[in-house]
């Protein structure tokens, strides 16, 4: 393995070097997008409770915002709950857009890792073919050992920028729809709870105003 990468040429670093950041932030992002971190189940229920027993106050709010991305969704509307609706939502829809950021992170660095490592790979073996006809016009096509060298450093990095290249394409459209996976989540949990609560109060003021 080591003679492939010494044959491969300098342009071996930078590729070798797009696959540990590509294999870390796969690692990474699988352990952070997991859905059991993102929307726990059961967070929607578990506030309508607190709601309902009264004891939905700063302290509660404070560790759903501690609790997941969901229950800083969810707290955003909270701290809004004896407003309207829509300033309600609308507090929801701004922490909500912090919180897809935070889910995008690292995603546009492994999308390029995909779309820059092929490039390094084909510039190795333009590198490579160079070299190759350097050789030639030095020594001819008559030693096939000098031209060796030139045709398996495209090679090589042609194989390796490929070999980075598609595992991080695939993650990368991967987590992608994770993401948008679990915004959808996020939302339906959100617009449930606002749903909840101005229904409940209308309620109570509908039996308020009939008493």
């Amino acid at each position: 393995m080591f003679e492939m990468v010494i044959a491969g040429g300098w342009l071996m670093l930078p590729i070798i070097l797009s696959s540990i950041m590509a294999f870390a932030i796969i690692g990474e992002r699988f352990w952070s997008l997991q859905h059991k971190r993102i929307a726990p189940l059961h967070l929607v229920g578990q506030v309508w409770q607190w709601h309902k027993s009264g004891m939905l106050d700063d302290e509660h709010i404070d560790a759903l915002i501690k609790n997941s991305p969901l229950g800083r969704v969810l707290a955003a509307g909270l701290v809004n709950r004896n407003h309207p609706r829509e300033i309600m939502k609308e507090a929801i829809e701004e922490t909500g857009r912090q919180v897809v950021m935070e889910l995008e992170r690292y995603l546009n660095t492994l999308g390029t890792i995909a779309s820059v490592s092929p490039l390094l790979g084909l510039l190795g073996t333009v590198v490579g073919m160079i070299k190759v006809f350097a050789a030639i016009t030095l020594h001819g096509v008559g030693n096939p050992g000098v031209l060796a060298g030139g045709i398996s450093e495209a090679l090589i990095t042609t194989a390796a920028g490929l070999s980075v290249a598609i595992p991080s394409l695939v993650f990368y459209r991967f987590f992608r729809g994770r993401v948008d996976e679990l915004v959808l989540v996020m939302e339906e949990e959100a617009l449930k709870i606002v749903d909840v609560m101005h229904g409940d109060r209308e309620e109570r003021t509908g039996q308020g105003n009939a008493a």
